[in-house]
């Protein structure tokens, strides 16, 4: 495992063509304090500009991935408009870069993952959670509202209800809770998230790179288009695959020979 950036707040290695992304202030439970936000946005755009890195895994130290905003930071930014403007820009770019990017983007949930960390979660494209982890909103347990998308993800994610319920009530959810309602890909036991997220990741590896960033751009396409704009865009998008990318031509004359694909990116 190679480090690529070693900042105060965000650890950023690599190991081969997978990056990962650890947030480390453990004794603090992993807010997402304007600092951090800032070190995350700026390790996503480095990231981004790797070509060799395909997926990259979103993970806390100790026992939390991230129980959301720092108290102090909030209070101080309260008295300053103008500064909490800022914050929420970077926040809201950070998450959507991680939507954007090319890479996929999987989290680790290793513990408490609430509020902010909730919003960090949604964004990504997988998410594996130890079972012990406890996955929520918790804003209005403090008196807070989701400032980084998570009003807007959430409900797209598990649906209105639902939303409105973990939104509402401040409840947290076992991962158990949370796979049944679609916010948890796969729940492993304590112990097991490394291995569990890495083989996700090596899974990922087998498959044309082209093809990750086709299936994510095009699912990502209905959170921003209605029905009858993203079929056509699909049909757009596929037209243009099938007809350029060397690896859609692979696939299918693998599939005739009865072999493994040798896909180009």
């Amino acid at each position: 495992m190679s480090e690529l950036v070693g900042d105060t707040n965000v650890a950023v290695s690599w190991d081969g063509s997978i990056a990962r992304l650890t947030l480390t202030r453990a004794d603090k439970l992993n807010p997402l304090d304007w600092a951090t936000v800032r070190e995350l946005k700026a390790a996503i755009a480095a990231l981004e500009a790797r070509s060799d890195v395909y997926a990259v895994i979103v993970t806390g130290r100790g026992r939390s991935f991230s129980a959301g905003g720092d108290l102090d930071g909030y209070i101080e930014l309260y008295r300053h408009p103008d500064r909490f403007t800022g914050f929420l820009d970077d926040f809201f770019r950070m998450l959507c870069a991680i939507e954007a990017s090319s890479k996929i983007y999987i989290a680790a949930i290793n513990g408490v993952c609430v509020a902010g960390g909730l919003e960090l979660l949604l964004a990504c494209d997988l998410v594996v959670a130890t079972a012990s982890a406890k996955i929520g909103d918790g804003h209005l347990n403090f008196g807070q509202l989701p400032g980084a998308g998570g009003s807007q993800r959430l409900p797209r994610a598990v649906g209105l209800l639902r939303a409105k319920h973990l939104m509402l009530t401040g409840d947290l959810l076992t991962a158990e809770q949370a796979q049944a309602i679609g916010l948890v890909n796969e729940v492993v036991p304590d112990g097991e998230l490394e291995p569990a997220v890495t083989a996700l990741a090596a899974r990922l590896g087998e498959k044309s790179r082209a093809g990750l960033r086709g299936a994510k751009h095009l699912a990502n396409l209905t959170l921003t288009t209605d029905l009858e704009t993203g079929l056509r865009q699909e049909i757009d998008f596929v037209h243009r695959y099938a007809t350029t990318e060397p690896d859609a031509t692979e696939g299918l004359v693998a599939f005739k020979e009865k072999r493994k694909p040798v896909f180009s990116s």
